[in-house]
């Protein structure tokens, strides 16, 4: 087989066969296929899609480019979630610790950040000396240990995956549902959970943003589920605008300390209780979802979360008197506010902008090799529908300097609209399918 016949057939919109996708997808492990041709083939994929049979294949051979881990040894249930990428989206943080501290086995591999969208394993990472990099043994023991895990992607799980990832964030061919599809379903098969919760996110500020392709997506996601034996439920959630109040990696582990230490920050509070509620229900400690939520509810309001939250952080070598000191907050040296330049109300908080300025600031990557600061990043004092006077905080941008500071204030002009008239307020959970 030639790596240019191949990218010419999906070129020119021709189905490949299992065959040419097992030769390409392993061609590029061993270095047979470029950098380059694998740039060329994403692209060729993303303007021409995939049909069933190739994503179903694409899938499978990305799974099994690697080892995958049995946790039949694990006398619990074991359920993991995953979100599509949004913008503030940290619910795994929450969640992990809380469906755990229910009884039910949590085998997370994460991601990095992907677009403008941020990754669980940037945000892990902000705290000193957190390893995400297991071995499968080490895998196996900590999740023995505690009933969670929370770690990225090996040379043993789902390698091609792990590259391939990479190369789609800084080659613009993120947004496509046959590449999201086998990315997701690859690493989750590859883990040993028995039943998976997806949040697809649907907005501008989704990997995704069209509604209908959203739906697709989450409609592939359970059935590619099901073809591997999997319980999947799917809930379609708002990224219109960011989630929570705060964006940017360790902004974002802050926040989720302190809802697990009682506040009730209203999206983010609700969005993880009902994934979580999902999680709880699917680990069949709950005989539906709106009773599974109520469960993870008293979990936060108990503290359990947060306690096996620590656990993790102590298990996995993090700096666990850093989060016990979260209140004291850790800032970058530069700061800008910005304000509210008339009176009215939020109509629009567009996440894709803040997405991109929270990168300028220094949260995300745009090559692959960039370097991230973890204290930078975004605080929302205002969010969607709230009312505003003139000279009102909307939110702060923190920078390690001046010129990221500038940048990302830059990139975030437009982002916030006001009106004169209240607009609706937000449907968070467009809906839930399984």
């Amino acid at each position: 087989m030639n790596p240019v016949e191949i990218i010419k057939l999906k070129r020119n919109n021709f189905p490949l066969s299992k065959l040419q996708i097992e030769y390409f997808i392993e061609g590029y492990l061993s270095g047979e296929v470029t950098e380059y041709q694998m740039s060329a083939f994403l692209m060729a994929v993303y303007f021409n899609d995939m049909n069933e049979e190739e994503t179903f294949h694409l899938t499978e051979i990305m799974l099994h480019s690697g080892e995958t881990i049995d946790l039949s040894f694990l006398d619990l249930p074991k359920v993991d979630k995953h979100s599509t990428g949004g913008v503030g989206d940290k619910t795994s943080l929450i969640l992990a610790p809380l469906v755990a501290s229910c009884g039910i086995a949590v085998p997370m591999i994460s991601g990095r950040g992907l677009g403008h969208t941020g990754g669980t394993l940037d945000k892990l990472e902000s705290i000193p000396g957190f390893n995400v990099n297991y071995s499968i043994k080490d895998f196996k023991r900590i999740i023995s240990e505690t009933g969670v895990v929370l770690i990225g992607q090996t040379s043993e799980l789902a390698p091609a995956d792990k590259r391939i990832y990479a190369l789609r964030d800084v080659t613009a061919t993120v947004e496509c549902i046959p590449l999201i599809t086998s990315s997701i379903m690859s690493k989750k098969l590859a883990e040993g959970a028995d039943g998976i919760v997806f949040d697809v996110k649907i907005g501008n500020g989704a990997n995704l943003p069209d509604k209908d392709k959203s739906i697709e997506l989450a409609k592939k996601l359970i059935s590619t589920s099901k073809k591997f034996g999997k319980k999947a439920i799917a809930v379609l959630s708002d990224m219109e605008q960011p989630l929570g109040n705060k964006i940017g990696n360790w902004l974002e582990v802050e926040e989720c300390i302190e809802i697990m230490n009682g506040a009730i920050i209203p999206d983010l509070y609700k969005l993880n209780n009902v994934l979580s509620g999902a999680m709880i229900y699917l680990g069949g400690k709950a005989n539906s979802i709106s009773e599974g939520e109520k469960i993870a509810g008293e979990k936060l309001m108990d503290k359990s979360a947060y306690k096996k939250f620590l656990e993790i952080v102590r298990v996995q070598n993090g700096d666990e008197a850093y989060i016990k000191d979260w209140a004291n907050y850790k800032r970058p040296k530069f700061k800008k506010d910005i304000v509210a330049d008339e009176d009215g109300f939020i109509s629009e908080m567009t996440a894709v902008d803040f997405g991109y300025s929270a990168i300028e600031l220094g949260c995300g990557r745009k090559k692959v090799d960039d370097s991230i600061d973890y204290l930078s990043g975004i605080i929302l004092h205002k969010k969607k529908g709230n009312e505003v006077r003139k000279g009102d905080l909307i939110c702060e941008l923190f920078a390690e300097n001046e010129q990221k500071l500038f940048s990302g204030e830059k990139r975030l002009k437009g982002a916030v609209k006001i009106s004169k008239n209240k607009t609706d307020s937000v449907n968070l959970i467009i809906d839930i399918l399984d």
